[in-house]
């Protein structure tokens, strides 16, 4: 039996986890992005934040891109690390930018979301994804 108290790392348990946080983590996020593509797809008129003044609609169309195709990204395990990145970028102006004027309260779930990212991002996509199929010729052991 193994030392409950041990340091050492289960690499299949590491690896499990990574796809729970990954495919939770893109699932919780796809409820934001979804409603944000309907409205963007059947509204005539939009209503969201002009980021650095690049406009409502295309505001948008990079929230949408982050929160729906990177969160389908990341479910899958495709191009994981890649997805990562809008995703941060997309956390940090929800907090500071939308927002911003807001109590840590309203904040909280986006700087959660961040480190969630981030942790994903260092970790990478574990051996549960279609990036380590892809990837798993190259790798050398």
């Amino acid at each position: 039996m193994k030392n409950i108290n041990s340091t050492k790392p289960n690499s299949n348990l590491t690896d499990i986890m990574i796809l729970v946080i990954r495919v939770s983590v893109g699932l919780s996020m796809l409820t934001h992005g979804i409603p944000k593509l309907e409205t963007l797809v059947t509204s005539n008129h939009i209503e969201f934040m002009s980021f650095l003044g690049m406009g409502p609609i295309f505001s948008m169309v990079l929230a949408v891109f982050a929160e729906f195709l990177c969160s389908l990204f990341m479910i899958f395990g495709l191009f994981t690390r890649m997805a990562c990145v809008p995703l941060m970028i997309t956390m940090l102006v929800a907090c500071f930018v939308a927002h911003g004027a807001d109590t840590f309260k309203e904040q909280e779930l986006s700087v959660l979301y961040f480190f969630l990212y981030f942790v994903i991002l260092i970790l990478g996509p574990g051996k549960f994804s279609i990036d380590h199929f892809l990837t798993k010729k190259e790798e050398v052991y």
